[in-house]
């Protein structure tokens, strides 16, 4: 059985930096394998869910300007999985959540860049599913319940966003968190450990800072998906660093 994550993909550069968080996706990928990843991506937003379902080769997305030429080199390769996309799409559907197909969109960067840092050589099957950032952190959760019970069956349910993202007050160059971003993941992971899912659902009005941590929501809700996907209901932080004074690596195992 593998848990469900969140997973911090900030930074493009995380693909070729070395860094405190790129070493521990490394050292993540040596404990956990699995037959096939669904991976819910920020970058990625769609009124209705959708899901990548196709067993072609991804195309890799550059979805982003101004990096390093270097970055613009790499290539993930993955296969899709129809047969997965069609288990995510089936439990989805049954808990009355409305989906759709693609059949065409290549791999965005809140994918391919934490992917290629944990299975460099692209070997593992991917579904990429969108999210839709309007929904109530209550019915984001319940798209994580509904696939509940994937990890039994040796398939990875990744959250791929950040807790505090807010790209218009990132501080270049500094390598200390600002204060205020600490306590809204402190506050994320009272919560976790009190297992107050309701007050979660309702952080935009409790958490301290929450309009300065996520100033809009595509990349928080995979949290809440992540979070609704584990089958115990156990948290628990397995990194936590910062990046830019404000950008936040917290990732959560949800088992």
């Amino acid at each position: 059985m593998v848990p469900s994550l969140f997973l911090a993909h900030g930074s493009p550069m995380l693909a070729i930096e070395d860094s405190e968080y790129t070493r521990f996706l490394e050292t993540l990928a040596g404990q956990i394998r699995p037959k096939a990843i669904v991976i819910f991506t920020a970058h990625w937003e769609s009124e209705t869910l959708t899901i990548s379902s196709s067993n072609d080769t991804y195309e890799t997305i550059y979805d982003f300007g101004g990096f390093p030429p270097e970055l613009y080199t790499i290539r993930y390769p993955a296969k899709g999985s129809a047969a997965v996309a069609d288990l995510v799409a089936e439990r989805l559907t049954k808990q009355g959540i409305a989906v759709q197909r693609d059949m065409k969109r290549g791999l965005d960067h809140g994918s391919w860049t934490l992917l290629y840092r944990m299975y460099p050589e692209a070997d593992i099957p991917v579904v990429q599913v969108s999210v839709n950032p309007y929904l109530p952190a209550s019915e984001q959760y319940h798209i994580g319940e509904a696939l509940r019970g994937l990890g039994q069956e040796d398939i990875l349910v990744i959250g791929s966003g950040v807790t505090v993202h807010n790209l218009r007050i990132i501080k270049w160059g500094q390598t200390t968190p600002e204060s205020w971003a600490v306590a809204f993941d402190d506050w994320l992971i009272e919560k976790l450990e009190e297992k107050d899912s309701e007050t979660l659902f309702d952080y935009d009005k409790q958490a301290p800072y929450a309009q300065a941590a996520v100033p809009r929501p595509e990349h928080f809700v995979p949290f809440f998906i992540a979070l609704g996907s584990g089958t115990e209901g156990e948290a628990s932080v397995i990194h936590r660093s910062y990046q830019y004074g404000t950008l936040s690596y917290l990732c959560l195992q949800f088992s």
